[in-house]
Parts: C-alpha cells; structure tokens; sequence
C-alpha cells in the first residue's frame, strides 16, 4: 500500500457520510471493509440457485433489493434511488424510466436471442452504469447484476478482471477503460475484460 493509499484508508469519514452510516465507523478502511462483508451477504444471497430459479431478475423491485441486500447493514438509504444531481449519471428524475427502458430491451433480447447471454449482461451493467440510479455502489451493484442476470441464463458469474475494482490499480484502471470504449460503442473490450 503506497503513501496516498495508507492516508486514504485513515481518513475520516465526512459528516455526511456518517449521518446515513448505520455502523459506526471511524476511517475509509472501516467503512471499506463493513461494506465489503455485507456485499458477499448481498452476493450469496442473489446468486443462491434455489433464489436464482424462481426469481424475475428483470424487474425494477429486483433492482432496488439488489442493492438493498447488497448494503442494507451499511447505509439507510440501500436500496434508494438518488434524488440529486451528482457528476454521473443521467437526472434523478429519469431514473425509473430509463430502468424500464433497459429492463424491456434485456428482456427483448433474451427472448428474441439478440445477443450471446454474456454479451446481455455486459450490456445490461454498461448501461446501468450510466444511469447510475443510486447515490453509492453503483458499479458493484450493476456488476452484481449482470453477474445474476448470467447466472439466471445458467452460466457462471463473471469474474471482472483479476484483482479488486474498488481499490485503484491496474484492474481498475483497464475496466474503466473498457467502459469508455463502450461508452463511444465498442462493447468487446468490457466483454473481454467482465471475462478475464
């Protein structure tokens, strides 16, 4: 861990964020770790098999309970959609629509075969992504997604690269860049990497 990292992981968590916090908890790394235990909860429960069978993954409640089970130990507003304006993401106020738009073509796409399965989840996290529907988690909750929406088709999860996307590196650094190129329309470089 370099010199910024270590400093990072000490810094104190802002007011804020504190006030939603439903642990308390003093520094980054804290929080970091809290959040981290409680998305392997939220993960095992959406990719258990017997769930994973008689679950419509595919609808905006299944959404919401997603990143509720994934940070509901953590934050009180898991499972919220955002209601301000931040530098990413599309307006508040187009939140739900724009699910319902993706929602509808992930389903138009799995029955009608458009794309490889793979390629559905990858493009539903992308676009996801973009929309950017709650104040935090939006990545690993989108990712999570795809990984359910996969899994639902009966295949594994993907593995999103080789080391943790959270933390900044190398991984990090290549998803990103991935994201951009789909961003401008290339989806193979994000397909590759959710794969690696």
């Amino acid at each position: 861990m370099d010199e910024k990292e270590v400093k990072d992981a000490r810094t104190a968590i802002s007011l804020e964020d504190a006030a939603a916090l439903k642990p308390n908890l003093a520094t980054r790394r804290d929080l970091d770790e809290w959040e981290y235990k409680n998305i392997l909860e939220g993960r095992a429960w959406a990719l258990d098999s017997r769930r994973l069978k008689r679950t419509d993954p595919l609808t905006e409640p299944y959404i919401r309970k997603l990143h509720f089970r994934m940070f509901n130990q953590t934050w009180g507003w898991a499972g919220k959609y955002r209601t301000t304006n931040p530098n990413l993401g599309i307006p508040h106020h187009e939140i739900r629509d724009r699910l319902g738009q993706l929602l509808g073509n992930a389903r138009y796409w799995l029955e009608n075969k458009t794309y490889d399965l793979d390629e559905i989840g990858v493009r539903v996290h992308h676009e996801a992504v973009q929309i950017h529907p709650f104040p935090d988690g939006n990545g690993r909750h989108t990712r999570l997604f795809a990984d359910v929406i996969v899994a639902h088709g009966g295949r594994e999860p993907f593995s999103w690269g080789p080391d943790n996307l959270v933390a900044a590196g190398a991984a990090r650094d290549q998803y990103i860049k991935a994201l951009k190129q789909a961003d401008a329309g290339d989806i193979q470089g994000l397909l590759k990497f959710a794969r690696s």
